[in-house]
């Protein structure tokens, strides 16, 4: 991921918590009644979802996206993981066969 594209998303996310960190310290120390405070609270984050809803809306979509990445690296992983236990299962079989008393491809008579 380039700088600019963790640089989208910490901005986003820090704009998340700046918007709620704002929100619950106006609420907390307002000297104004509650419901003229929760009225003022919702007009302000109203505003401020209108001015950065691009912004935030992009720093979502990169955040999915990286979040896809992730989950397909994972499963890649997963994947050959499987594979080395199913390889490593296999040649332990094949030793244990060639050690073993048995001859499985011919009948004995």
């Amino acid at each position: 991921m380039c700088d600019k594209d963790k640089s989208s998303i910490g901005f986003g996310v820090g704009l998340l918590l700046g918007v709620l960190g704002g929100i619950v310290a106006g609420v907390l120390y307002a000297p104004k009644p509650g419901e003229e405070m929760r009225e003022k609270v919702k007009d302000t984050v109203c505003e401020l979802a209108e001015k950065y809803s691009p912004e935030v809306k992009e720093a979502k979509k990169q955040a999915l996206e990286s979040i896809d990445l992730l989950r397909y690296k994972l499963e890649k992983q997963y994947k050959k993981f499987g594979n080395m236990l199913k390889s490593k299962r296999m040649r332990k079989a094949k030793e244990l066969e060639s050690e073993s008393n048995f001859n499985f491809d011919h009948e004995e008579k």
